[in-house]
């Protein structure tokens, strides 16, 4: 059901996008706009990953450091067959994760400091797996497309005052309204769909981790710290809240339309239904990790 919603919801932005190209210069409008989205789509593409973790000042790390994050990365990356993806780790007190890039091959994970201080080793290892469901999903392109979308239908309809073609066809008011009304039904498909991916990243990262509970536990704990603790990164660059387990921006505690993700109470009691009714691995071992005496779970 999630990605038969999720396909509707593209096809939506889509036919959007198109519609504010006609409106604006009729079936060539549309053509001129398709391709600058396209246009749009291929730099983003290639380059969103390398500009988070940029502005994130995103640290790599590499295989045998010293919090074992890495060597339990690349443990639930094989149990989900994936590559193992880049590691990050971001200085920021507000516990958070995110996961980034164009496909599996060219993927990466980045935790911050906060949530390695403030989760369990098994409630890290829930949020590992669910950013790694974001990778098998295809899941960071997709958004990463969506938000190119959104961002090209705004400026569009921004534009529209200066296109003789859309005051002929609607009018001044009609033009007015789009300008209104386009960018707000983007911005809410985009997130609907960001909503919509969250529950199915849910659902994969139990089934990898083996255990709905670890991140039914983190997401709880997660919640609480985020609501208190300040992004000020996140504050200032509110268009990649989405790509985070957690909103890491304050006042959006509601699973309703204008929300970047679903209410945390709503994926706990999912998560939670998924563990009585059972989740059959393969491999039921924890995440492999080294032992440090000074690392977070030392």
């Amino acid at each position: 059901m999630g990605y038969a919603k999720t396909a509707m919801l593209m096809a939506a932005m889509t036919a959007l996008f198109m519609g504010v190209g006609y409106l604006l210069g009729g079936s060539g409008g549309a053509l001129i706009a398709l391709i600058f989205a396209g246009a749009m789509n291929a730099w983003s593409w290639w380059n969103s990953d390398k500009m988070v973790l940029r502005m994130y000042n995103a640290q790599p790390l590499t295989a045998g450091d010293r919090t074992g994050l890495h060597a339990m990365t690349g443990e639930l990356a094989r149990r989900a067959g994936l590559p193992v993806p880049q590691v990050y780790l971001i200085e920021q007190a507000q516990p958070n994760a995110f996961a980034t890039g164009r496909n599996p091959q060219n993927a990466a994970v980045a935790v911050t400091t906060g949530l390695l201080q403030r989760l369990s080793q098994e409630e890290v290892a829930g949020v590992i797996a669910h950013e790694l469901a974001h990778i098998k999903n295809h899941d960071t392109a997709l958004m990463t497309v969506t938000a190119t979308f959104a961002g090209a239908i705004s400026m569009l309809a921004n534009f529209a005052m200066y296109f003789s073609g859309s005051r002929e066809r609607i009018g001044v008011l009609g033009t007015l309204m789009m300008m209104i009304f386009a960018p707000m039904a983007a911005m809410l498909i985009q997130m609907a769909i960001s909503r919509s991916r969250e529950y199915e990243a849910d659902r994969i990262g139990a089934e990898i981790c083996g255990n709905p509970i670890w991140l039914a536990d983190a997401l709880e704990g997660l919640a609480r710290s985020a609501a208190r603790i300040d992004n000020m990164t996140a504050e200032r660059n509110p268009s990649t809240a989405h790509m985070f387990i957690i909103n890491p921006l304050h006042g959006q505690r509601m699973d309703n339309l204008f929300a970047t993700h679903p209410a945390t109470e709503n994926r706990v009691a999912a998560l939670r239904r998924m563990a009585r009714g059972g989740v059959a691995m393969p491999d039921p071992r924890r995440p492999e990790r080294k032992q440090s005496d000074t690392g977070p779970w030392g």
